[in-house]
């Protein structure tokens, strides 16, 4: 299971972080990345992480801007948002899998797991 929390409102150039909890396995050997999905848009990915806290990968959107981490002591999984855009404002999704080409990183049914979701609005 993952739960994703932190989300909120914000003006543009402020900051948020969100942070996922998985639990009922070990997630150190998975992959983790944050998608979002804005209304009448597809889901977007924005951000990935290699399983053991490897190579990150960033959408070119949010590149500069945005910052994962993980902690795989806790399973925990964040996303440090950075100088916000009204075009950030999305419901974010965590997500993670086993381990899968760096290709498919950014791919969203590469991933297994999904948590619930939560809502980031940015204001002009």
């Amino acid at each position: 299971q993952l739960q994703a929390s932190g989300g909120g409102l914000v003006q543009a150039g402020g900051s948020l972080t969100l942070s996922c909890t998985a639990s009922g396995r070990t997630f150190r050997d998975y992959d983790m990345a944050w998608f979002r999905q804005a209304p009448g848009k597809e889901r977007e990915f924005v951000s990935a992480m290699r399983y053991r806290g490897g190579a990150t990968l960033y959408a070119d959107s949010v590149k500069g801007r945005f910052t994962i981490s993980r902690d795989n002591a806790k399973n925990m999984v964040y996303l440090q948002m950075d100088s916000l855009k009204p075009d950030d404002t999305a419901v974010y999704y965590c997500t993670t899998t086993p381990r899968v080409a760096y290709s498919a990183l950014a791919v969203p049914s590469s991933y297994a797991y999904w948590g619930q979701g939560t809502q980031v609005t940015v204001s002009s």
